[in-house]
Formats: structure tokens, sequence, C-alpha cells
């Protein structure tokens, strides 16, 4: 399976501290590039404000800290891509039009929408523009066996951040957690190994 080049990251991936930090970790080590849109940005600032109580100009801080980082990330007015657009959930329509906008801009490059909302894309209308929805879990599975997963130093690294936040957690629990089964149990292969 060929592995993307680029993803366009959903907000309910974006929302989770743990997945936001695996897979900007392997982005900035170039195993792949992000994308996102402004309307993507705005959806998680809200979200977030919303789940965590964290004051909106903190939050507008952090989202313009990202940018910073993957510059290239935000694809602008990505609207046009909504046109035709009839089969999968109206209000993922914004992130199809997305990475529609990630395809116009990185042609070379396979786009996947990474999400925990498989359900809401319709697979049919994806393929017809040559792009899928993938979960959190088969995306670093399939990364891992490529060679281009995180170091168990790294993951040991969120697990202690996300203990800070709640109870003791291992780097096992925070996987499961996450509900990173696949990738967690080749990860404790690889660990074991």
């Amino acid at each position: 399976m060929q592995l993307p080049g680029v993803l366009v990251l959903d907000t309910c991936v974006l929302l989770s501290n743990v997945l936001r930090r695996m897979f900007f970790q392997l982005a900035a080590r170039g195993a792949f590039q992000l994308a996102w849109s402004p309307v993507i940005g705005d959806e998680w600032r809200r979200n977030a404000h919303r789940l965590w109580g964290t004051e909106p100009e903190l939050l507008a801080w952090h989202w313009q800290a990202l940018q910073s980082a993957f510059p290239q990330a935000d694809l602008g007015d990505v609207s046009a891509g909504k046109q035709g657009l009839r089969y999968s959930d109206p209000k993922d329509w914004h992130v199809i039009a997305a990475a529609r906008a990630a395809q116009a801009r990185w042609p070379q490059e396979r786009v996947v929408v990474l999400t925990r909302n498989v359900r809401d894309f319709n697979r049919s209308e994806l393929r017809r523009l040559d792009l899928q929805a993938w979960e959190p879990d088969q995306c670093l599975w399939l990364y891992g066996h490529a060679g281009l997963s995180l170091p168990a130093d790294v993951l040991g690294h969120l697990a202690e951040d996300a203990a800070r936040e709640n109870q003791e957690l291992t780097v096992e629990k925070m996987l499961k957690r996450e509900r990173l089964f696949r990738y967690g149990a080749w990860m404790a292969g690889r660990i074991a190994a």
C-alpha cells in the first residue's frame, strides 16, 4: 500500500493532545506533510475552548504556533472544493475540500484525510476523488511498518506528559486510551524483540 505524502488532519484528531503531538512529531521528522484549512483551525479552537475551558486567546496563540511550525499546512480558502459533494456528511465537506486543495498543491503526493470519524466520509465519493479517509491507528500502524514510527523514548515522553493531566499512564495505557490498538500491539512487539 502506498503511504500518503500528505495528511489532512480532521478536528477530532487535533483535539487529542496525544494524537496531535504524535502526528506533528512524525511530520517534523519528514514522514509526511500536514495539511488543514482555516475552517479546521476555527473548529479546533472552538471545540478546545468548549471541552477544555482554555481561553480563546491562548488557543489562538497555540494555533499560530502550529502555523509557524508547519507553514505549508494551511491551505487557505478551500470552499471551492465542496462543489459536487453529495454523499459524505455535509458537516465534513470542508475537510474533503481541504484534501482536494492539498491534491492541487501537491499533485505528485497521495492525500489522505486522517479522522476518527471515517463513517462520515463516503468511501465511493472519496474514491472518485482519488482520496481516502484513515483512522489514526491504521495510519500509525502502516507508517510504523514502513519504518517511519516514533521512537519509544518519544512515546514515553508523551505518556509522561499525558500522565500529568490525570493518573499514572504508561505508553501501553496511553495508546489504548487513544484507541491505537494495532499500533500499540505492533510497538509492544518491537520493544519486546
